[in-house]
C-alpha cells in the first residue's frame, strides 16, 4: 500500500520526536505538511516552527530538547542541569544554556533562555549527551555543573551552589576527585576548597 506524503511526514515526526520546519525541507518535504497535520490535530506545535507527535509530553525535558534543537551549539547548564540530574527541587522558569564566549545570544519565543558564556576548556569539559524525545541534548555532568554553580554564584546564589555540592556528594552523583577536577578547570578551586574539604575531613 502506497502511503501519502502527509503520512510520511507524520511518521518522520513520530520517529524523531521533534522536528523543525527546516528539518523537513532538508528531507525533501514541504513544511506546509506540518501545518496541515497540526491543523488536523495530528501534531502538536511547541514554539515557532517546532512540531511534536500528539502523544508527546510537553515537560521540562521537552523544553531542554527544544532548546537543543533550536540552539545546537548550547550546553544545558546551571539550574537546568541541576534539575536534569535531580540535584535540586527548584523548577527553573528558563532553560539555562552555556554558549561560546563571543557567540550571539539567541532570542526565542519559546522556550525562554538564560545564557552564560564560557571559553575553552570551561565550555567543552564535562559534556554528556542524552536522548530526549528523539533529540540529542548536551548537558554538563553533575561534577561540572557544581563547579559552574560556584563560578556563577553571583547569578544563582551561593546557597544554591552549596546545596548542589552537598546533594552531589551525598546522593552521590560524583566523587570528590571529579569535583576537584572541574573546580580547577572552572578556576573556582580556591573558592570550593573549604567546602570540599569539609566532606573529606
Amino acid at each position: 500500500m502506497t502511503i501519502t506524503t502527509a503520512q510520511q511526514v507524520l511518521q518522520l515526526v513520530q520517529k524523531r520526536g521533534m522536528v523543525r520546519a527546516r528539518d523537513l525541507t532538508a528531507q525533501g518535504f514541504s513544511p506546509t505538511h506540518l501545518q496541515r497535520l497540526y491543523e488536523q490535530g495530528l501534531l502538536l506545535r511547541s514554539g515557532r516552527g517546532v512540531y511534536l507527535p500528539v502523544e508527546a509530553e510537553l515537560s521540562e525535558q521537552g523544553s531542554l530538547a527544544e532548546a537543543a534543537l533550536r540552539v545546537p551549539a548550547g550546553v544545558v547548564c546551571l539550574l537546568s542541569a541541576l534539575q536534569f540530574h535531580g540535584l535540586t527541587t527548584q523548577l527553573p522558569h528558563q532553560v539555562w544554556l552555556a554558549l561560546p564566549l563571543r557567540a550571539y545570544t539567541p532570542r526565542l519565543d519559546y522556550p525562554p533562555l538564560r545564557v552564560v558564556h564560557l571559553s575553552r576548556q570551561a565550555l567543552t569539559a564535562g559534556i554528556e549527551e542524552h536522548q530526549l524525545g528523539g533529540v540529542a541534548v548536551r548537558v554538563y555532568c553533575p561534577a561540572k555543573t557544581v563547579a559552574d554553580c560556584f563560578k556563577f554564584r553571583n547569578k544563582i546564589g551561593l546557597d544554591v551552589a552549596l546545596q548542589a555540592l552537598k546533594d552531589c556528594s551525598t546522593k552521590p552523583r560524583a566523587s570528590i576527585e571529579e569535583m576537584w577536577q572541574y573546580a580547577r578547570i572552572c578556576r573556582v578551586d580556591l573558592i570550593m576548597r573549604p567546602y570540599l574539604q569539609s566532606f573529606t575531613a
